[in-house]
């Protein structure tokens, strides 16, 4: 799936973006639809000492778009926290998909 990412003031390093790509092209076992993905790396100022990693994903699908923000200690840790959250959402999006058929 072509993943365009984001690192919001500063540079994610290689490993980070491929960790990324390869969760986020495993969504595509849940519905193989998905035209394409931004992802957005942040660092969170605030009161949440260790907890500033913000990873929000969204995906472009036919007819919209889904979005998950995760804010956790590590990078890859939201990472999985999104995915794990927009891959719930595809799978009720392809629910009700088949449920009008």
């Amino acid at each position: 799936m072509k993943l365009q990412v984001h690192s919001i003031h500063f540079d994610a390093d290689q490993k980070l973006l491929d960790f990324i790509q390869k969760k986020v092209d495993k969504l595509e076992t849940f519905y193989d639809r998905v035209v394409d993905g931004e992802v957005f790396l942040k660092l969170e100022k605030g009161d949440h000492k260790r907890e500033n990693k913000a990873v929000e994903i969204k995906l472009n699908i036919p007819g919209g778009s889904l979005f998950a923000k995760e804010l956790t200690t590590s990078f890859e840790e939201s990472t999985d926290e999104a995915v794990e959250s927009l891959r719930r959402q595809l799978k009720k999006h392809k629910e009700k998909l088949y449920a009008k058929h």
